[in-house]
């Protein structure tokens, strides 16, 4: 028997592919694992690695009244300075900022954005 594991799952309306290829060539440590396609280039099932993390995703085909919320989000650990700035400033590009990248008295460095695809991510430098 295997053992239980907890996932975090993503659904997209259209544009998992192009997220799960955005977080792919920018995260390091990161991989499509399988992606089961759907209609039109559309995702019906997805396993990615993204910065070693297992998570799912899928393209919903019914429109649903809810999206992506900042109440869950990715809280990435960044080794430099360096990586900080170069992640935040790709995943904010088409984004919006939640708390732009500075020192907020809890970290010498994090920002706190949602993604151009809805998704929220926070990024924090590990020092």
């Amino acid at each position: 028997m295997s053992a239980t594991t907890a996932t975090p799952f993503l659904m997209f309306t259209g544009r998992a592919k192009e997220a799960l290829d955005f977080y792919v060539a920018t995260l390091p440590d990161s991989e499509i694992l399988s992606l089961d396609p759907g209609d039109n280039g559309t995702v019906k099932r997805a396993v990615a690695r993204l910065a070693g993390q297992r998570v799912m995703a899928i393209d919903s085909p019914p429109v649903h009244a809810f999206t992506f919320t900042p109440s869950v989000s990715f809280f990435v650990e960044c080794a430099g300075e360096t990586e900080i700035d170069r992640l935040y400033a790709a995943f904010l590009d088409g984004g919006g900022a939640l708390m732009p990248l500075g020192s907020y008295g809890f970290s010498k460095k994090f920002g706190w954005l949602n993604d151009r695809f809805g998704v929220s991510w926070q990024f924090n430098l590990d020092q």
